[in-house]
């Protein structure tokens, strides 16, 4: 058998596969903020039905944590492979990359504030922003920078808190928030529009830390951001069939690592350290063992067709992204259909895939007509159009 880098065609669905699938974890972790105020409470020990708490488990350990990080090296994959193309063609990344990070912003800022709180575009833009101060550095430096900004702040963080554990035990509970709870019900199943945009703003400002996020940005999506763009520089989603041992040796590693990690707050106690040293450690693992099964599978011709409708939704991310989001507020919120905290997980779940399905039926026809998603559509031309101006 013939070994060579994987063609560009067969690069492209690669990573759109890779955002695709992304796609579906975010919005089946997402989906619990949706329609319920998980937010507010201790998932390990809320949900007494058997079929919510294992739905949950199953969640917890497997996407929960794990597919923010895939979605966050792509997008700092996207950036570089931008940055190395300018270079190409002897044009302006800069100018261009900070324009179409203001515009991600603003649709970002509009999404928080007048669609779902949970947003994560302003996250990746004001990363991204730290991103070009670096695309320009070689691939270690980059990797280098990426596990100081992760490890050093992240392992001091863990170990205050299992020093904090040590001390006092109940430090670490997490609470459950039972009058906002009831505030968040009454508000999203029964209240007005207005009383929906002043929730879904305090629910914006307890998820952000109170401005604290701003700060955890460089510690939580910044890494991931950073090794992407390593990874790009390297090509080692391209040439994953000639890479196929180093993918080999990442998906043994981080899914049988993460995985491990991810399980500690149900082998031991669920707490606060257990629960963070779940998502800051197990979820990135779990998350690059993804992209190299991914990547190795999309080096098969078969699989590529297969996983075409997938590819066609990681084409226009934005688009679906926002889409679920809409629909799923819609469904829950007292100006649709008011079924917020009327939904079990299970079929809150089901729900989340089923309607992910209609998007890639969507995905389907959109690009029988046209070659980018709507959403992407308004954005490059919005994007071109001032830097023209």
């Amino acid at each position: 058998m013939l070994i060579r880098p994987v063609g560009e065609k067969e690069r492209v669905i690669s990573i759109d596969v890779m955002r695709g699938f992304a796609l579906l974890g975010i919005f089946v972790v997402n989906m619990l903020f949706f329609h319920s105020p998980y937010i507010y409470i201790n998932p390990y020990t809320w949900f007494q039905v058997p079929g919510d708490y294992e739905t949950h488990k199953w969640i917890d350990i497997f996407v929960q944590g794990s597919v923010y990080p895939l979605f966050s090296m792509l997008f700092g994959y996207g950036l570089a492979m931008q940055f190395m193309k300018s270079q190409e063609k002897g044009t302006s990344f800069t100018k261009l990359a900070v324009r179409r990070l203001t515009i991600l912003l603003v649709i970002g800022c509009i999404h928080a504030f007048l669609i779902w709180s949970g947003d994560i575009l302003i996250t990746y833009a004001i990363a991204g922003f730290v991103l070009i101060l670096m695309i320009r550095l070689k691939p270690i430096w980059l990797v280098l920078i990426s596990a100081l900004l992760f490890l050093l702040p992240n392992g001091l963080l863990n170990g205050l808190l299992y020093f904090l554990g040590k001390l006092d035990p109940e430090s670490l509970i997490i609470f459950t928030g039972i009058q906002e709870i009831e505030k968040s019900i009454m508000a999203y199943s029964l209240g007005s529009w207005g009383d929906i945009f002043s929730q879904r703003l305090n629910d914006w400002i307890y998820m952000s830390g109170y401005g604290l996020v701003v700060l955890m940005i460089l510690f939580t999506i910044v890494p991931f951001l950073l090794l992407g763009a390593a990874a790009a520089k390297l090509k080692l989603i391209e040439r994953a069939r000639s890479l196929k041992v180093f993918w080999i040796i990442a998906i043994i590693v981080g899914l049988g690592a993460g995985t491990a990690i991810k399980w500690l707050p149900y082998l031991t106690e669920p707490n606060v350290l257990t629960m963070t040293v779940q998502d800051t450690f197990g979820g990135p693992l779990q998350a690059i063992a993804y992209a190299g099964i991914l990547a190795l599978v999309c080096t098969i011709p078969f699989m590529q067709k297969l996983l075409s409708p997938v590819a066609k939704a990681g084409r226009m991310s934005m688009t679906i992204y926002l889409m679920q989001s809409i629909i799923a507020t819609t469904i829950f919120y007292a100006y649709g259909f008011g079924l917020y905290g009327k939904v079990d997980i299970r079929t809150g779940t089901w729900m989340a895939v089923g309607i992910y399905v209609l998007q890639l039926v969507f995905a389907e026809v959109w690009f029988m007509k046209f070659k980018q998603g709507p959403v992407e559509v308004l954005w490059r031309k919005l994007t071109y159009r001032n830097n023209l101006s």
